[in-house]
């Protein structure tokens, strides 16, 4: 329970289909130690206030779980790391990954849950003829959350309820204000939690105690244009805040760690046709040819249609049939057949890639 409406009314759903369920709030960082206020962030004292009153109000139990060691070691790590390489990571596919469905469930287990809720709009069903559980769009398209749930394994599926998923978002908030609950109004949070001003760079500057060095920004001919303040107060597509006179408009085509070079280029230079994807997440069984479906490399993003090749070590290739705009390294491609997850995996590169091993696929 993060304090939040959705979550609270997920609750709610489950106490009145007659489960015995438990509130938990989850600690997963201590603001005044990443240098942020104290009411900051996912953590704040409100927020853990708001999801107690809710869980009382309810006749549950409530409890504050304290995974800020382990949130640090994976979301955060890889969060500083990836952007030092040079991709863009998805924070929030990590926690649900390793935090609310890995280090939550282990807990669940120990104490004798049979599963983790939360206040997600997807839909969780199981499929016997393919004695697979699929993970599934919320109903509510406008919320729909699968594609931050794409990571999430068989045996973390088989022990998922997700009540609000053929709901939409005003059938959650009028639940809530029947039920006379203290979220029903409340505003959904849009920040990222250990940054929620915004500022990446702030941010992973405290985390490694080192300032980004500033260095090269070439063009796609190989020509130096000027100097870049650190690549990760850079993202791909960037159009603003470049520096760079020039009587074409210039975009972030690409961010070079191993050399500290910023590439930029015309708008054109931003598209790509194909991606490959590592760190794959085989929802339901990997194809043995390859397969029509459709594609998400961002949330909201409308899914593209193209082809799905796998590949014999487990990792995928997409190749879309129109080239697609800022495809980000470090990114989650979620892979979809109609309303349904097929796989997710991270973004590893794409034919505009320099380096990439997609050449010679």
């Amino acid at each position: 329970m993060s304090g939040g409406v959705d979550s609270s009314v997920a609750a709610l759903l489950l106490r009145e289909q007659g489960f015995a369920v438990s509130g938990v709030h989850l600690r997963l960082l201590h603001n005044e130690d990443l240098g942020l206020g104290q009411e900051s962030g996912c953590c704040s004292l409100a927020d853990a206030e708001d999801a107690r009153t809710v869980a009382y109000r309810l006749g549950m139990p409530f409890y504050v779980f304290d995974f800020s060691d382990a949130f640090r070691a994976t979301v955060v790590r890889r969060f500083v790391d990836g952007y030092g390489a040079g991709e863009t990571p998805n924070p929030c596919m990590d926690c649900n990954r390793f935090i609310k469905w890995g280090e939550l469930l282990r807990r669940a287990e120990v104490l004798g849950y049979a599963a983790v809720a939360t206040g997600h709009y997807a839909r969780v069903r199981y499929d016997g003829d393919a004695d697979r559980w699929q993970l599934l769009r919320g109903l509510d398209r406008a919320k729909d959350q699968s594609y931050f749930l794409s990571r999430l394994t068989q045996e973390q599926l088989s022990r998922t309820l997700l009540p609000l998923g053929e709901l939409t978002k005003a059938q959650v908030r009028a639940i809530a204000e029947k039920n006379g609950l203290c979220t029903a109004r409340k505003r959904d949070s849009q920040d990222l939690c250990f940054a929620p001003d915004g500022d990446y760079a702030a941010f992973w500057e405290r985390m490694t105690g080192s300032a980004a060095p500033a260095g090269p920004i070439v063009d796609d001919a190989g020509a130096v244009r000027g100097t870049h303040r650190g690549l990760i107060r850079y993202t791909l597509g960037q159009h603003r805040h470049l520096g760079i006179p020039s009587e074409e408009p210039l975009y972030v085509c690409g961010r070079d760690a191993a050399s500290n070079t910023l590439r930029v280029g015309p708008e054109a230079a931003l598209y790509s046709r194909r991606l490959l994807a590592r760190e794959v997440n085989w929802i339901a069984w990997p194809p043995q040819e390859p397969q029509r479906v459709g594609v998400q490399t961002r949330y909201r993003q409308t899914p593209q249609p193209g082809m799905l090749i796998p590949l014999p070590d487990g990792n995928f290739l997409v190749e879309f049939d129109q080239p697609q705009r800022a495809v980000t390294p470090g990114q989650t491609a979620a892979v979809y057949d109609g309303e349904t997850v097929l796989a997710a995996g991270t973004i590893d590169g794409t034919d505009r890639t320099p380096g990439t091993a997609l050449s010679g696929l």
